[in-house]
């Protein structure tokens, strides 16, 4: 989350290696496997989901990248389990800010955590491969490689240490390396709150003639984190 020069490592102790389980995924971005399948997609940045590992193995085409993975499978997996028990530690403060039906309480979402993580590293570990190692808002993909990218938990998140030019930058990168369509969730940050240049951020998308629509999503953890934005090329 922080721009660095391309290639070195990131700090591993700046990182928070958290993720959403496939399930998740599917929830936060309205998609089925069905939907999915004979796509060729990013999940962009995917930090410790499982979406990569659980996908690939029901025969979807996925890739992950993320700039934790200038770090071994084995560095980012001891991370993620520190990282799991200090989030459900905080969570247990900050419950109210959450709603609790999708997962019944902390310790079941610790699993989900935990589920996440283990399958993540496996994948990494066997897998090396789909895996790529990228600093934002730089991508070593060509033109148009992938047909759908997902990105989740990161831009509209960090609009507190991420500002509008990178937001912008990081936008044309994924549009660039992306075909059919972009979805990008949730589109508040870190407090709940809507995202303060969303409606500029869709200006820039509409003047640059791609289809935007925001779509209302089944999955709400976070207040007012249930909805995502849906970008159409051509």
């Amino acid at each position: 989350m922080h721009r660095i020069e391309q290639g070195l490592k990131l700090d591993i102790d700046r990182i928070v290696f958290i993720g959403r389980t496939f399930e998740e995924y599917l929830d936060m971005f309205s998609l089925s496997v069905e939907s999915l399948k004979g796509k060729k997609i990013l999940d962009c940045p995917s930090g410790a989901c499982s979406f990569t590992a659980i996908g690939n193995k029901l025969g979807l085409d996925i890739t992950a990248c993320d700039i934790a993975y200038y770090h071994s499978a084995e560095e980012l997996k001891n991370k993620g389990l520190q990282d799991v028990e200090h989030a459900m530690e905080h969570m247990q403060k900050a419950k109210s800010n959450y709603i609790w039906d999708y997962f019944k309480d902390v310790e079941e979402l610790k699993k989900h955590r935990l589920s996440a993580l283990s399958d993540c590293s496996n994948d990494m570990r066997e897998s090396s491969e789909r895996y790529i190692a990228v600093t934002l808002p730089t991508l070593p993909f060509a033109d148009a490689e992938f047909d759908i990218l997902l990105s989740a938990h990161f831009l509209f998140m960090y609009a507190d240490r991420l500002d509008y030019e990178f937001h912008i930058e990081t936008l044309k990168e994924l549009l660039r390396v992306t075909k059919e369509e972009i979805r990008i969730f949730p589109l508040v940050d870190l407090e709940g709150k809507r995202y303060e240049h969303l409606e500029k951020f869709i200006g820039y998308l509409t003047d640059n003639g791609y289809s935007v629509e925001e779509v209302n999503v089944s999955y709400e953890f976070q207040r007012n984190a249930n909805s995502m934005l849906k970008i159409v090329k051509g």
